[in-house]
């Protein structure tokens, strides 16, 4: 590692020359270089400390000091392929065989979260004899082809949707078709599934897989309604299929009250497949598969080796263990339900003092905070989503948005993440959201006047009208109208901004504007281009 290390300003622009612009930073304005990590902080090339509140790869914490020994000394002793005997490849079997149902009980090991669910749909696929998959919309499984393919949240941007690939609605009680006031929500979309896998048939398809996060993430941190799994399982298993539970996001504690989430759903429940990576590895690339031995024995029927050249290495086995260890000794996952408890109720508090908090759902630490335009149409809100995730930044708090909207605030910060880290980012939070607040208020009493500053003669200042929290004023408004050539001048005090329209000679006609200049502007400002 370089003792001396570049400038900020020159890595940004080494990255921009060298690696594609797909391969995407956070914070793409203001990108942060970040050069040491320790338990649930990353720091920067100037020394700022910042919460991590992103990272489920670093279960344990960045660097822990016993995941980093056991490569270590592993590293110095022997690293090499799974052909030959070794120990740490059964031990750490065996360990994660006492972490699951009896029946799951083959494992095979891999590198990545999207080789282990690649793997999962050839399993499937052979155990079957069938090809086609159902998945959950908005689901991602892996950047594999095989697996962009059954991922609506990539092929919808792409190629489109396969014939064998059938899309069932997201089980999401807040904004889906089925509600926190419906009777049953989990029958509901459990019938949602068996509608799918009815069209399917009675085009003559037949169903490998039911492939499904446990609680999906990017889907917008949905906790399916209990009993959902079951129901499912019985229409997939009915239709000749197998259960693939995606564990690669939230398994190995991070749910508090199990050790896999998949357990949410009841004892009674074990899938057919379950797929684990990023956490089980720290960091260090490890996945894994468990299947039962049925599943197991058809794909080894073929006579075809299944072989991965680092999977199931003695360092990446080595690493897998520590891990454990640690979960054990640090009684992380009580740890979980503890903090993650406590982080709940500080956003359920949130969520009863301003509006833009539609809802607060999670289970440990794994925590989304769904903002909302407007309460009644629960409309999500984007921009301020941004805008948000932007201003905790600045107070050295890393927070990422997503889910179909990218209005959801998603927690999954390491395991060692505290009470005190809680408290801090909800505080930070409320400031932000109440500065908001206070903005939008003192705009509701603006209305047309001259601007305080001088203007050259028959130009009018037209002031922002921002009548709920959900039109807060954004940087980004003023970026698109100075684009748009429609941006003269601009003034502000602490409580509101201003902008001055003045196009072809003549003043531009006041209008209530929106500031979502992601619509189109003929829909947005439509008094601004006719």
């Amino acid at each position: 590692m370089a003792t001396d290390q570049r400038a900020k300003a020159d890595t940004l622009s080494l990255r921009q020359r060298l690696l594609s612009s797909s391969c995407r930073l956070f914070f793409p304005e203001d990108p942060v270089k970040i050069v040491r990590g320790q338990g649930q902080y990353l720091y920067d090339e100037q020394g700022g400390e910042y919460i991590d509140c992103i990272n489920n790869v670093a279960h344990v914490g960045h660097c822990h000091p016993l995941v980093v020994q056991a490569a270590h000394e592993q590293n110095q002793v022997l690293n090499t392929n799974s052909r030959y005997l070794h120990d740490n490849i059964v031990d750490y079997a065996q360990r994660l065989s006492e972490t699951l149902p009896e029946k799951l009980c083959v494992f095979y090991f891999l590198n990545s979260g999207s080789e282990a669910n690649d793997l999962a749909l050839r399993l499937a696929r052979q155990y079957t004899g069938h090809q086609d998959v159902v998945v959950l919309d908005h689901a991602y499984h892996g950047h594999l082809s095989s697996l962009i393919d059954i991922s609506p949240y990539k092929f919808r941007y792409l190629d489109g949707q396969k014939e064998w690939v059938h899309v069932a609605p997201l089980p999401d009680t807040y904004r889906g078709p089925y509600r926190e006031d419906h009777p049953n929500p989990a029958v509901a979309y459990a019938n949602e599934v068996k509608r799918v896998v009815s069209n399917a048939q009675e085009k003559g398809r037949k169903i490998a897989a039911f492939f499904v996060e446990s609680l999906p993430s990017v889907g917008g941190q949905i906790i399916p309604p209990a009993g959902y799994f079951s129901q499912v399982a019985e229409h997939i298993h009915r239709a000749g299929g197998v259960f693939v539970a995606d564990e690669i996001q939230v398994g190995f504690g991070r749910v508090g009250k199990h050790f896999w989430a998949f357990q949410l759903q009841g004892e009674d429940f074990v899938p057919d497949i379950v797929t684990m990576g990023k956490s089980i590895g720290n960091g260090h690339p490890i996945a894994c598969v468990a299947t039962t031995q049925a599943v197991s024995r058809a794909f080894e029927a073929t006579g075809v080796e299944y072989f991965n050249t680092f999977g199931g290495s003695p360092v990446s086995c080595a690493v897998g263990l520590a891990v454990l260890d640690v979960l054990e000794k640090e009684r992380l996952q009580a740890h979980a339900t503890c903090v993650g408890s406590f982080l709940m109720e500080l956003l359920r508090q949130q969520k009863a003092k301003h509006p833009i908090i539609g809802d607060v759902r999670g289970v440990g630490l794994f925590i989304g905070v769904d903002l909302v335009q407007d309460e009644a149409t629960r409309m999500p809100a984007t921009q301020e989503a941004d805008y948000v995730v932007t201003r905790l930044k600045e107070n050295y708090i890393l927070l990422s948005a997503d889910g179909p909207g990218r209005n959801i605030l998603k927690f999954k910060p390491p395991m060692c993440f505290s009470l005190d880290n809680a408290q801090l980012v909800v505080t930070k939070l409320d400031a932000i959201l109440t500065d908001m607040e206070e903005k939008v208020r003192s705009c509701e009493t603006l209305r047309l006047q001259r601007c305080s500053v001088k203007h050259p003669p028959g130009e009018w200042a037209l002031p922002l009208v921002l009548k709920r929290p959900r039109d807060c004023f954004l940087p980004s408004t003023a970026i698109i109208l100075s684009k748009m050539n429609l941006l003269k001048h601009s003034c502000s005090n602490s409580s509101f901004s201003q902008v001055t329209f003045f196009k072809g000679g003549k003043l531009l006609l006041p209008w209530v504007l929106s500031t979502h200049p992601h619509q189109k502007v003929s829909k947005t400002w439509p008094a601004l281009v006719g």
